[in-house]
């Protein structure tokens, strides 16, 4: 943990920035891409079959802890996941369920 943490302050979060979709993604999934912008601002897109969905939202870091709030549907979802292991091209986060997810930078 102390090594993530230090690579997250080292990195600034800087590291969390580009385009994300899931390493080992089901088969049949939808594709989903999340990207991280700066100053704040994420956008997930999910595509199935030749039609994309594109939700906006906000994120915020503390630490480790990493808070996103979109709106979809004419409701808002929050949710807050830790990430364990941030690299130039993977991220390893686990979500308020304790949900594991492994992404990889597009």
């Amino acid at each position: 943990m102390r090594a993530v943490l230090c690579a997250i302050v080292v990195l600034g979060f800087a590291g969390l920035i580009g385009k994300w979709e899931p390493a080992k993604p089901k088969a049949g999934a939808p594709k989903m891409v999340v990207e991280f912008a700066e100053g704040g601002k994420v956008a997930l897109t999910v595509t199935v079959g030749d039609k994309s969905e594109k939700i906006d939202g906000t994120y915020t870091v503390d630490g480790n802890k990493v808070s996103v709030a979109m709106a979809f549907g004419g409701k808002e979802e929050k949710e807050t996941f830790t990430v364990s292991k941030l690299t130039d091209d993977e991220m390893v986060s686990t979500d308020s369920k304790g949900k594991e997810d492994t992404l990889k930078k597009v």
